[in-house]
């Protein structure tokens, strides 16, 4: 049930940036203009800015930098049933806490962000640096039920969606090194990580993860990923709305996944990927377990494994592993 507050940013959302008169609020809401008053002060206190003018009313002036879950809520165009969301101004990892919540019996689906992660992870047990700067940490829930053996492409799915979405929102230009890192320029902006959970022959529980560089600067990172990493906000420029790009991604996180789910994503799948590929055709180093391979990458198979041709000509398929190579074009 949405509360007081999620109803009036959504007036004053739908409105942006006209005015909101305090006794229209009143009148939808069904309560005085002295409680109007008091919910005000509360998004105040959650950081948000407000004009008022006596006889016009209010208007949003400054929104919160972080996850807000009013906010984001009442920007998000795409809604399954039963949806719920859940802004953490802490966790260990937000896949983690999304298991967690599936295995205490959450309905499904349901979002998970968090300000600040203290355990983040990525692919292979590595640590995502995860500090309150203004990045995205998400998981998102599902029960697909489905055989694991469909599943394979999933994640370059996904990650090709979150790089449409962003070229879209804010005319970037992302690319995706297989299997799951999105890239500026050769930087990395963001990665994905999914897990799931087996019940014999289908997946019960899915927990798609994402971790997106936003609005934070080089300077909030570690030494050891300076050059390595970028944030949205120096690709373009100018620090992007946090909570209706995170909106954004929410919905097409939904539309991919249910895409993906009933099969109908194999129309676009190839089109994306020679859009956001960065790999077909560099010639790259591939680390599987203890092995490294070499070769030239030509391209993905029906399953989204990697296709590598060695020196001798020869293709071998990875559905795993590490790439390198020294620089991307």
């Amino acid at each position: 049930m949405h509360t007081a507050e999620h109803l009036i940013l959504r007036e004053l959302l739908a409105r942006d940036p006209d005015w909101v008169s305090g006794s229209a609020l009143a009148t939808k809401l069904g309560v005085s203009r002295v409680a109007i008053w008091h919910h005000m002060e509360k998004l105040r206190a959650a950081g948000f800015t407000f004009e008022a003018q006596r006889a016009r009313g209010y208007r949003i002036t400054q929104k919160p930098s972080a996850a807000h879950a009013s906010l984001i809520d009442s920007q998000l165009k795409v809604r399954p049933r039963g949806f719920s969301l859940l802004v953490l101004p802490e966790t260990d990892s937000t896949n983690d806490e999304a298991a967690r919540q599936l295995a205490a019996g959450r309905p499904v689906p349901f979002a998970i962000f968090a300000h600040r992660q203290t355990k983040g992870r990525g692919r292979l047990g590595r640590t995502w640096h995860s500090q309150a700067n203004g990045n995205l940490y998400l998981s998102v829930a599902f029960r697909p039920r489905v055989a694991p053996d469909r599943m394979g492409a999933f994640t370059l799915w996904m990650g090709l969606n979150v790089c449409e979405l962003l070229a879209n929102f804010a005319s970037l230009k992302p690319g995706l090194k297989w299997p799951n890192d999105i890239l500026f320029d050769g930087r990395k902006a963001g990665g994905m990580l999914t897990e799931a959970r087996i019940d014999a022959d289908q997946i019960r529980d899915l927990v798609f993860g994402l971790g997106l560089n936003i609005n934070s600067l080089s300077a909030d990172w570690p030494a050891a990923l300076g050059g390595r990493a970028i944030s949205l906000s120096e690709v373009t420029g100018t620090p992007l709305d946090f909570n209706r790009l995170a909106a954004a991604l929410l919905g097409r996180v939904f539309l991919a996944y249910q895409n993906f789910i009933d099969g109908s994503y194999t129309t676009a799948f190839a089109d994306l990927w020679h859009r956001f590929d960065v790999l077909r055709g560099r010639s790259i180093a591939l680390l599987e377990g203890g092995r490294r391979h070499t070769g030239t990458v030509t391209g993905l198979d029906d399953e989204g494994a990697l296709l590598l041709r060695d020196e001798n000509g020869r293709t071998q398929r990875f559905r795993a592993g590490e790439v390198t190579l020294e620089k991307l074009a």
